[in-house]
């Protein structure tokens, strides 16, 4: 027993989660998973893989973080994910947070061609009254602000 070989411990340089105060300033929110390389679509390259919304703030987040990393991490090139929480305004009876989603994946959908790459819902889905609470402009800006 006195010849076995020590096992190698290695730690990794960037933390594999990060969490900040926006995510649990506001239980319903929007997120949007960015990858760390462009991804390609039919109308240019994005690195937003994903935009989803929740109602259990931070926690919702790191599920889905875990849950989708697997394909993210799939995608040709992509080494991280990091994940930014967009949040709006509550407006009574309006459930803001999910019109701010739809809003977000419909103008992606119109600057790119297509919905992000891990998004399922949105691909057949038409504008209704988002454009009555958010400027175009302004969706195009969030999503904007994550390019490299």
């Amino acid at each position: 027993m006195a010849n076995v070989k020590k096992l190698t411990i290695r730690t990794a340089a960037k933390p594999a989660l990060v969490i900040s105060r926006p995510a649990f300033l506001a239980d319903r929110l929007v997120y949007v998973a960015v990858a760390n390389k462009a991804l390609k679509y039919r109308h240019g390259k994005s690195c937003v893989a994903y935009i989803g919304t929740t109602e259990a703030g931070a926690a919702r987040i790191a599920s889905s973080a875990a849950f989708r990393a697997e394909d993210l991490l799939a995608l040709h090139g992509v080494t991280s994910i990091s994940f930014f929480v967009v949040t709006c305004a509550a407006r009574q009876a309006v459930k803001s947070w999910h019109k701010l989603e739809v809003g977000l994946v419909l103008t992606f959908k119109h600057l790119y061609g297509d919905v992000p790459k891990c998004n399922v819902k949105g691909k057949n889905q038409k504008w209704s009254d988002e454009l009555e609470y958010f400027t175009r402009s302004r969706l195009e800006n969030v999503l904007k602000k994550h390019e490299i």
